[in-house]
């Protein structure tokens, strides 16, 4: 009887432990490298953070996203929000991704082997590629690709397939924009946990 109570409390001790594991992004170590995370972030349920990846603080990490460190490290400053189905990626021992502070990647972005500097949104459905540098208090429109290598000089907007400089940010956009879509996912965060 004392067995079968035993039995009985392990079973159910597992399925809640897999029950409540199910509700954890996925978090992988990989080559003897383990996500870090800093203090205040959000990981969605089905969020994939694996190998050389280290955040900053009040970072939120939303449903479906992949930041895959496996081939090369990524970087993220704080107070940076990678939003849902975006995928984070670098190049083999040759292009890591480095992800600065207050940064927006909208949804179904792609960033890949590239640095993206302070105060700057990836607007959604965009890709920025390898060794590409997007300068602090930028936009890349929705949609665009920013080509291997590309500049995107501080204060601009680019846009279109390759992206080009479309105009100047103006004092509005970047408070309007880029400083309040950064704030706004802290405050959505918060929400989940």
């Amino acid at each position: 009887m004392v067995q079968i109570i035993l039995h009985r409390y392990l079973f159910l001790s597992l399925l809640f432990n897999l029950k409540e594991n199910q509700k954890m992004a996925l978090i992988k170590t990989l080559l003897g490298k383990t996500p870090e995370f800093g203090e205040n972030c959000f990981l969605a349920e089905t969020a994939v953070v694996i190998g050389d990846v280290v955040t900053g603080n009040d970072c939120s990490i939303w449903y479906g996203a992949v930041l895959r460190g496996d081939v090369h490290y990524i970087r993220i400053g704080n107070n940076t929000n990678i939003q849902d189905n975006a995928v984070v990626h670098a190049t083999y021992q040759k292009s890591p991704t480095t992800i600065g502070n207050n940064v927006t990647i909208a949804h179904g972005a792609i960033v890949h082997g590239c640095t993206i500097q302070d105060n700057v949104m990836i607007g959604m459905n965009a890709v920025v590629l390898d060794d590409a540098v997007i300068e602090s208090n930028s936009i890349v429109a929705a949609g665009s690709v920013v080509s291997k290598g590309t500049i995107v000089e501080s204060g601009t907007v680019y846009g279109g397939i390759p992206a080009k400089k479309i105009k100047d940010i103006s004092p509005e956009l970047l408070e309007g924009q880029i400083k309040r879509i950064a704030k706004a996912y802290g405050t959505y965060s918060g929400w989940y946990k």
